[in-house]
């Protein structure tokens, strides 16, 4: 199985990158958005975790920055109807702290908020995963953690969307808000709301 891939990258897409190892041979790796946001530009060197995914028609390859990343993809793909391309859209919906602590909090918002994720799938992955993602916070460091308390921005933005707000929307009202606090992004953020 193939575990790593690492080299120069050839090509950088939206979906996907090309990476060409020191034997010469290029891997096509499909990448979430989270992933890709860590991915140099073209000539640049680059490692990558992956997973290879083999189906009677096809082998795929996918690549992930993090250990975290790549173990919430593996949990997802262990979901009742979520295949790898479901898996890495959910992946590109923000860093696997949040989206662990999305899951932990049951929020279906959250995760319908991902392109082809209905209520009832979004529902499933969340009854699935959340006695394992919350199992997950009390593991070592290096494992995917959360802790509620670490990010006052991302606890503003859970706030927004708790009370009705997209993620798009949310990340918008915050972009200017400033505080120490959740309560002073979220009250900043509900003025320009307002405004």
């Amino acid at each position: 199985m193939i575990a790593l891939v690492a080299g120069e990258v050839f090509v950088r897409r939206s979906d996907h990158v090309v990476i060409e190892t020191a034997s010469g041979v290029g891997y096509r790796l499909a990448v979430s958005a989270e992933t890709l946001r860590q991915v140099p530009a073209a000539g640049e060197t680059v490692s990558l975790l992956t997973h290879l995914v083999v189906r009677e028609d096809a082998l795929a390859l996918y690549g992930f920055a993090t250990e975290e990343e790549r173990d919430l993809f593996l949990l997802l793909i262990g979901v009742q109807s979520v295949g790898p391309k479901m898996a890495q859209a959910v992946l590109s919906g923000g860093t696997p702290r949040e989206l662990v602590a999305a899951l932990s909090a049951g929020d279906v918002k959250r995760l319908t908020a991902v392109p082809g994720i209905g209520k009832r799938t979004a529902e499933r992955i969340i009854v699935e995963l959340r006695e394992k993602v919350g199992a997950a916070t009390d593991v070592p460091a290096g494992e995917i953690t959360v802790r509620r308390g670490d990010d006052p921005r991302s606890l503003a933005r859970e706030g927004l969307v708790e009370l009705g707000f997209t993620l798009e929307e949310a990340e918008r009202l915050l972009a200017e808000a400033t505080g120490e606090t959740p309560e002073d992004l979220l009250q900043q953020a509900l003025r320009a709301a307002r405004a």
